[in-house]
């Protein structure tokens, strides 16, 4: 199983990144969102099932704990018009 944060590869295409989301299917099939790096301005995202990637750094990626993570509150009002 990969960690959100870790650089993996796609043994099938090698296509490098760093995991930003996961998933669990009904069929128990496992997924990660793998984000590469960027290439003329844009983000490029692809999906893989976990047992296809492998693990070239754990924990590359460290989030700074946003207000929802922390606590804080998870959705705001919206200001008064």
């Amino acid at each position: 199983m990969v960690k959100l944060g870790s650089k993996v590869r796609d043994a099938i295409s090698g296509f490098e990144g760093v995991v930003v989301g996961k998933a669990v299917y009904l069929n128990g099939c496992h997924s990660a969102c793998v984000e590469g790096p960027a290439k003329d301005g844009e983000r490029k995202d692809l999906w893989f099932d976990e047992q296809r990637l492998e693990t070239i750094e754990a924990d590359a990626f460290k989030p700074q704990p946003s207000e929802a993570t922390a606590g804080g509150p998870v959705h705001r009002n919206p200001p008064s018009m």
